[in-house]
């Protein structure tokens, strides 16, 4: 097992932002994660966990602690019903590459959250969501190293705390586990969910008029492309901010003043959820550049690294953002993007 020193992490982060990690070691099984365990605890170093790097930002130059890599592979089907497969699928998997794996089995479920960037271990950490689908939705249990004890801990979806974009993992247990492996309660006769985005739009418009998953899935993927920048040629995390969610009873209010602002229902009676996309595009962000760092000119939700910037560039200008939609609408932008 080879443990490197003075990584660059440039490679390692979809927003392309140059960082070092003092101690780096990709873990492949559970003997390596117990290695990298007792390295850590020999040098009392810190652990922290890096999968895709696709919801990260980095702020500091150098990277202090043991870097942990996941690369742990390989699915199976735990057990199967006439109507659902329990699937399991390892932390270190291509999230979109096991969602094609599913739909090209005809198991659905997670079609709409297609082209997702990240890994499976990091999907029930952020509860991933996208058009009208959360992975709770689908979650069965998972199985966590957990680095205090050195024990594996199975979390069923109760003990996973979902909310939206969040787990206990983000914040209860924020650096103490490793997700080695993911189950997912999957459907052999799926049904399709078109309700929401673009979705129903952009099948008419590929002139499918009785969807599959399969046609789902490709709706999504095309819709993304076309909206979000490839982070191989425009450093980004995709969604920056997650929609806030208000009162009702201040929405009522705000809708006196922006007529147009639009909602979506949440599981609260009492409760909306606004798109942050409009109130950052609304206070004139969409399409900013300064320097190396910007807001895209297709969707404001994503920040962008145009070139060499820095993560301390990228946070200003989130700053600023938020300061500008809570001077105008008295609403706090909640970053969805982890800062180290």
């Amino acid at each position: 097992m080879i443990i490197q020193e003075h990584v660059a992490l440039q490679s390692f982060n979809t927003f392309g932002i140059n960082s070092t990690a003092e101690y780096l070691i990709r873990v492949k099984n559970k003997d390596d994660i117990h290695h990298a365990r007792e390295f850590a605890q020999s040098k009392n170093l810190e652990n922290w966990i890096l999968g895709g790097g696709s919801n990260l930002l980095f702020v500091q130059e150098n990277q202090p602690g043991l870097c942990i890599k996941s690369e742990l592979l390989g699915k199976k089907i735990i057990s199967e019903t006439s109507s659902h497969i329990l699937l399991e699928a390892a932390g270190g998997e291509n999230w979109h590459e096991f969602v094609e794996f599913c739909v090209q089995k005809n198991w659905g479920g997670i079609e709409n959250l297609s082209l997702i960037p990240g890994l499976v271990g990091a999907s029930p950490m952020q509860n991933i969501g996208a058009y009208g689908v959360e992975l709770k939705d689908v979650f069965h249990s998972l199985d966590a190293f957990h680095f205090p004890t050195g024990e594996i801990h199975t979390f069923s979806k109760a003990d996973c705390g979902f909310g939206y974009r969040e787990s206990v993992f983000k914040r209860k247990y924020t650096g103490q586990y490793l997700i080695m492996a993911v189950r997912f309660q999957l459907e052999k006769f799926p049904r399709t969910n078109t309700r929401y985005g673009a979705i129903e739009q952009t099948l008419l418009e590929m002139n499918i008029a009785n969807p599959t998953i399969q046609d789902v899935s490709k709706a999504v993927i095309k819709i993304r492309s076309e909206k979000l920048p490839n982070p191989s040629i425009v450093g980004n995390a995709g969604s920056f901010f997650k929609n806030p969610v208000i009162s009702i009873e201040y929405f009522e209010k705000l809708k006196k003043e922006f007529t147009q602002i639009p909602s979506f229902s949440t599981n609260s009676p009492d409760q909306v959820k606004i798109p942050a996309a409009w109130l950052i595009e609304y206070t004139g962000w969409k399409g900013y550049r300064k320097g190396n760092v910007g807001c895209h000119p297709k969707q404001a939700l994503v920040l962008v690294n145009y070139g060499n910037a820095i993560g301390r560039d990228i946070l200003e200008l989130s700053h600023e953002i938020k300061v500008s939609v809570k001077s105008t609408f008295d609403i706090e932008l909640e970053t969805e993007v982890n800062i180290r």
